[in-house]
């Protein structure tokens, strides 16, 4: 008996991941996440808030997981997916409150913040969600990659 080597997951169309629509709100209407697609979703929120709080580059850790990751589940592209626009405008709310603080010399310093805060607290929230395998939508969110 000859035996065949293993197929490479969704390698060919039949096998390909199942289809997923988004709702007219933006909500994940796929097939229900596994272990390994909860794990992954989770990896991104959390590689996001880490890197996010650490440097300004917090797009860097969403953006590989959906680059490498995101034909294997529908929910770790939906969920690196919305990491990556969270992290993006959390990067142009760092921008704005920049130029807030340099423009009135930094007397309005405290708005700086604003933005760490959300990125902590919702950063946080998202990793929990999707590692229960729930679809997280942050608020205040400009969805530029869909």
């Amino acid at each position: 008996m000859e035996q065949q080597p293993p197929k490479e997951p969704y390698s060919t169309p039949e096998s390909q991941p199942p289809h997923y629509e988004k709702s007219p709100t933006g909500e994940y209407m796929g097939p229900a996440p596994d272990n390994n697609a909860r794990q992954w979703g989770m990896l991104s929120h959390l590689l996001g808030l880490v890197i996010g709080l650490l440097t300004a580059l917090g797009f860097v850790g969403p953006l590989i997981v959906l680059l490498t990751k995101k034909d294997e589940h529908p929910f770790i592209e939906d969920q690196a997916n919305e990491t990556l626009n969270f992290q993006i405008t959390i990067l142009i709310y760092y921008l704005i409150a920049g130029a807030i603080t340099a423009v009135t010399c930094f007397i309005a310093s405290p708005v700086l913040l604003v933005p760490w805060l959300m990125q902590l607290i919702l950063g946080i929230i998202g990793t929990v969600n999707a590692n229960k395998g729930i679809a997280y939508r942050y608020p205040m969110t400009i969805r530029l990659i869909s």
